[in-house]
């Protein structure tokens, strides 16, 4: 099974990760930098599944 990222997926991703990662940040509230950063990662890995699943079930 393959899949084809496009731009429109790209932005997806970035739109997710954002929206993600402001949700992480007001319910955790992170006092260090690697709390932060530890967020991000986690918001960036869950907006690339969630782009590549909805890829995978569309196609």
């Amino acid at each position: 099974m393959s899949f084809h990222l496009e731009s429109a997926h790209l932005v997806a991703m970035v739109a997710l990760a954002l929206a993600i990662a402001l949700l992480l940040a007001v319910k955790f509230r992170p006092a260090t930098w690697r709390g932060v950063l530890c967020e991000a990662v986690i918001a960036n890995v869950s907006a690339i599944a969630v782009v590549i699943a909805f890829e995978f079930l569309t196609t």
